[in-house]
Order: C-alpha cells, then sequence, then structure tokens
C-alpha cells in the first residue's frame, strides 16, 4: 500500500465517517453490514466469514455471516437458520483463539467449510474476545496467494476487536430496552389492578366533606386508603403504607385490601380492625419478609361527629380548630405498625369534632418529601399550609400540594404521595 498523503487522508476520511455512521446506529444488523461495506474500501476482500462459537462444545460453530449469501440472515434472532458445522479448518481456526495469516491455502474437498472456501488460496483469521475467550471469529480470503500483509495483522485485530465490542454493546442495549418494555408493561398492569382497589368514587358521609390525593412514586406502590360502610350510619375511614417501593409494596398492598375487606363481624372499635389485620399479616404473609405496614383507621359516627381510631405506627392526623385557629395532632393509641407482631395489642381512643374542623390523614411521602438541597418538608410546613381555614377538602388537598410543589421545585416523588381530607360541617 502506497504511503502518499493522499492514501493516508483518504483512509482517515473512511475511518471517521464509517466512525461517525456506527456512532448514529442503533440497529446492530444494520451497524455490522455497513461497517462491512466500510471496511471493504480499506481491506479489499472476495470473500467474509463470521464465526461464532457461542453455547457450544468444541468442536462445532456457526457461521453467522458470509459475503456469498443472497439474503441477510440476523444472527442474533435466526440463530436457527445458521449453519452448524464441527470441526475443518475453520473451526481450527476459531478454536485455537489465536490470529493467523495464511498464504497458500488449501482445503480439502471433505472439509465442511469446503464450499465457503473453495477457489480461496489466502486467508487472514481475526478472533473477536469477550470475557476473555475468543468466541467469535472473522475469517477473508482472497483467490490469490499471499493477498494479505501480516504487519497488517495488529491493526486489523485491534479495530475488529473494537467494533465487535461496539456492536455488542448495542445488542445488549436492544435486549435490555426490550426487557424494560416488558417489565414497564407488568408494571403498568399492576398500577392498574392496584388503582382498581382503591374507592372508584368518594362515599357521601352526613356532614362530613371528603377529598383525596393518590400519587405513587413508580407505576405501582405501597399507598392505600379506604371507606366501609358500617351498620348504624358510621364509617370506617383507612390510610395505610407499605414499608419498600413499587411492585413488593404493590402486592403487599393488595393483600392488605383483601384481609380488611375479609373482616368477619362488624368492628365494635377501630383497634379490633387493626389487631385482625395484624394477625393475618404476621401469620401468612410478613413473618419472613420483614415487610410492615403503618396505618391509621377511624370509625366515624356522624351524628355524634365522633372518630373512635387507632393508629398502628402511621404519621399523626392533623386537626384543623377553624373557632380556635388552632392545629393540632390527633395522637395517642399509636402502637407498633402491622406485620411487626402478631402479640401487639391494639389500642383505641375517641375524639369529637365541631363544625369547620379539617381533619388530614397523610402517609410520609408527603412529610420526607425533599427539597433540592435535601430538607424535608416536616410537619411546621403541613401545619402552615392549614393556617387558613378553607370551605371545602378540595381547597385543602390543593394548597397542600401546592406547597409541597414548591418546595420541592416540581421533583418527581421519590415515595408516594396520599393525602385524606375531611371537613366537618
Amino acid at each position: 500500500m502506497s504511503n502518499s498523503p493522499q492514501d493516508w487522508r483518504t483512509r482517515l476520511k473512511i475511518i471517521v465517517d464509517t466512525m461517525r455512521e456506527m456512532s448514529a446506529q442503533t440497529d446492530p444488523q444494520e451497524m455490522v453490514a455497513d461497517y462491512g461495506e466500510r471496511m471493504q474500501q480499506l481491506l479489499p476482500r472476495e470473500r467474509m466469514l463470521a464465526l461464532s462459537r457461542r453455547g457450544l462444545d468444541p468442536p462445532h460453530f456457526r457461521i453467522t455471516r458470509y459475503s456469498g449469501w443472497q439474503e441477510s440472515i440476523n444472527p442474533w434472532k435466526q440463530t436457527e437458520r445458521l449453519p452448524l458445522l464441527n470441526g475443518g479448518i475453520l473451526g481450527e481456526l476459531l478454536y485455537s483463539g489465536q490470529p493467523r495469516v495464511i498464504d497458500d491455502l488449501h482445503v480439502s474437498a471433505d472439509d465442511p467449510a469446503a464450499e465457503y472456501l473453495a477457489g480461496q488460496h489466502s486467508l487472514v483469521a481475526i478472533p473477536l474476545f469477550d470475557q476473555g475467550e475468543a468466541l467469535n471469529m472473522v475469517v477473508l480470503s482472497l483467490s490469490e496467494e499471499h493477498g494479505f500483509l501480516p504487519q497488517e495483522l495488529p491493526e486489523l485485530v485491534w479495530m475488529s476487536n473494537l467494533f465487535g465490542r461496539a456492536t455488542h454493546n448495542l445488542v445488549l442495549t436492544g435486549r435490555l430496552r426490550e426487557a424494560y418494555e416488558i417489565v414497564d408493561r407488568e408494571m403498568q398492569q399492576v398500577a392498574k389492578i392496584q388503582h382498581s382497589l382503591l374507592p372508584k368514587e368518594l362515599p357521601e358521609i352526613p356532614n362530613l366533606l371528603l377529598a383525596t390525593h393518590y400519587q405513587t412514586s413508580h407505576r405501582a406502590g405501597g399507598d392505600y386508603y379506604d371507606f366501609f360502610k358500617l351498620p348504624d350510619g358510621k364509617w370506617g375511614l383507612l390510610i395505610a403504607d407499605v414499608s419498600g417501593h413499587g411492585t413488593p409494596a404493590a402486592v403487599m398492598m393488595s393483600i392488605v385490601h383483601s384481609i380488611a375487606h375479609l373482616y368477619p363481624e362488624q368492628p365494635v372499635c377501630a383497634s379490633d380492625f387493626l389487631s385482625y389485620i395484624n394477625k393475618n399479616l404476621c401469620r401468612h404473609y410478613t413473618n419472613q419478609s420483614g415487610s410492615f405496614v403503618t396505618a391509621f383507621y377511624g370509625i366515624y359516627t356522624p351524628e355524634k361527629r365522633q372518630l373512635n381510631y387507632s393508629n398502628a405506627g402511621h404519621c399523626l392526623p392533623l386537626l384543623k380548630h377553624c373557632e380556635a385557629g388552632m392545629v393540632s395532632t390527633i395522637d395517642g393509641a399509636r402502637q407498633l405498625p402491622l406485620g411487626v407482631l402478631e402479640t401487639e395489642t391494639y389500642t383505641h381512643r375517641s375524639h369529637y369534632f365541631s363544625p369547620g374542623d379539617q381533619l388530614v390523614l397523610y402517609t410520609d411521602g408527603i412529610s420526607e418529601a425533599t427539597s433540592p438541597d435535601g430538607e424535608m418538608f416536616g410537619a411546621k410546613r403541613l401545619n402552615q399550609v392549614l393556617t387558613a381555614c378553607r370551605h371545602d377538602a378540595d381547597e385543602i388537598i390543593g394548597a397542600l400540594l401546592g406547597s409541597l410543589k414548591d418546595f420541592t421545585e416540581d421533583a418527581a416523588a421519590e415515595d408516594d404521595r396520599t393525602v385524606l381530607v375531611a371537613k366537618v360541617t
């Protein structure tokens, strides 16, 4: 090959154009075809063979590409169409794992590769390495003897292996993308199922205006709220938060939903209900998993404006007394989260509301939301949102979400966020 300035400039342009084209490719099959055409300009050859021994025992191998094929076969998706050979000169070259230049090639008629190398009298074999092993090989051949220069072999091995790694990475990227799409579709179905477990509409409870907000940090999550119509006009209000995130939390959330709706009797007090869920979780689901569920459950009696409640390690509900102009918490009756200890005894208390009172139940995805510099939203900011006595429950949630959005600078939620607001009328 000539060393004239024009020669190196021409080669450089071919290489630059090749690298630019490769960087824009997203399909490995198209990238290999384009690369082969461009390399023909730099290294003329009459035939090209690509070999692979991946997943095969010696001396078996497959021919994954051949320049003499009229139809292009995708070796990653059409493996069953690839010729499977056993031994011969190509098998010997591939399993040796060494670069070779053969100047006077002679292939016997009974060699498995005879049809691919017929009429060829020189050859260069370039191993392609993966995890330290030569699992693939590129073989170029010419009909003339001494057609390849041994001094060019180092650059051929170097360049071919870099291209091989790029192709392999592109294949892995495609497989990863396909796997992600499958998981994402499954997650979307999980999310649909989870949302179907939530109340489709808010109940109409005498002298109580309701509003809710439900947002998962992933497709599905572990927050849960529900309402239960009870005898004598009473209503059960439940909010819960499963430890963890994503699909595992969503599965546990659905288990809690099932247990809650299979309660055999109408609860006399809120603690009976939480005790029932806790025992079933501990006996059948959380004993070995390490999962737990925080929950707040209250039984509301409209005519008395009374809430009988029990708390299993959940965030303390906030109560705004509009007449007194103060914000307090509904504390007491707070024990371990559900699913931790089967023998845990849950207690209950009662609270009487006044007209205009605002009750806010929430999960820790609200209070523990962080600003860009890592500061938590906290109970203090929650209290500030409740400073104004708003007319209905929706306004309260709107104000809370607006404050949260400003504080986090509208960053994506890192944890599920659920709010249930009840305004006493």
